[in-house]
């Protein structure tokens, strides 16, 4: 059974309720495109997205809380999410990682908590610039996956999303040959580990834009994208999806 190919855009601290209209146009455009389409919105914004995505679209959070409810003042539960309309979550994210200091550990606690709540986990492993000069990439993917993603994980509800934090918002991209290098060890670290690591969807994250879709998607073991900037309006995420579409 190959992967489910998906287009995630992360909007991370963007969008109003006047952006709802780009839902809107994507939805018109490239709700039946034929590949999973799924848009993270900040949390304000999950409900009234998930209430208007229509069909061929999903909607999810941009992180959780490992526990379901307490004293936990500005965070968010994986149930909170799931009772909003989200259908899946972004664990792990560099910005997460960096701003937050969030461990591999806290990474698979979230991820284990949104699995409870039964949403599907996006989560997202990179190496930094220094890490990637210094030859230490895949020994760094290799950990993050060891440690971020947990044993209940399966290709129903967990997707790997690879994003070099040195490509993420700066315009620059790696090369082809490097994204399938980590994507295949990816692969292999997951197959190794599960069995049906072939199944799981592996996303490629980093400065994606309709003008190096086609070319990202034609790399092997590329299932899709996890996009910043360029989910932000349908103009540019369309042609995203529709090259996934094509791939």
């Amino acid at each position: 059974m190959a992967p489910r190919k998906l287009a995630a855009g992360n909007w991370k601290m963007n969008g109003t309720l006047a952006a709802l209209a780009e839902l809107d146009a994507l939805a018109r455009d490239h709700g039946e495109a034929g590949v999973d389409v799924l848009i993270c919105p900040p949390a304000t914004l999950i409900h009234a997205m998930s209430s208007r995505a229509g069909q061929g679209i999903a909607v999810g959070g941009q992180d959780c809380h490992a526990k379901d409810s307490g004293a936990h003042t500005g965070d968010i539960s994986a149930p909170q999410l799931r009772d909003a309309g989200a259908s899946h979550v972004i664990v792990g994210h560099s910005e997460r990682r960096t701003d937050h200091a969030e461990t591999d550990a806290q990474v698979a606690a979230k991820a284990i908590a949104a699995h409870r709540a039964g949403l599907v986990s996006v989560i997202c492993v990179g190496e930094t610039e220094a890490e990637r000069d210094g030859g230490q990439t895949l020994d760094v993917i290799a950990r993050q996956l060891a440690g971020s993603v947990p044993d209940c994980a399966t290709a129903a509800n967990t997707v790997i999303a690879y994003e070099p934090v040195w490509a993420i918002g700066t315009g620059r991209t790696p090369t082809g040959d490097q994204i399938a290098e980590v994507h295949a060890a990816m692969r292999d670290a997951l197959v190794r580990r599960f069995g049906d690591g072939a199944d799981f969807a592996l996303l490629y994250g980093g400065s994606v834009k309709p003008s190096n879709a086609a070319e990202i998607f034609a790399i092997a073991h590329v299932d899709g994208a996890l996009v910043g900037g360029a989910s932000l309006k349908a103009s540019d995420f369309g042609p995203i999806v529709a090259a996934l579409a094509a791939a």
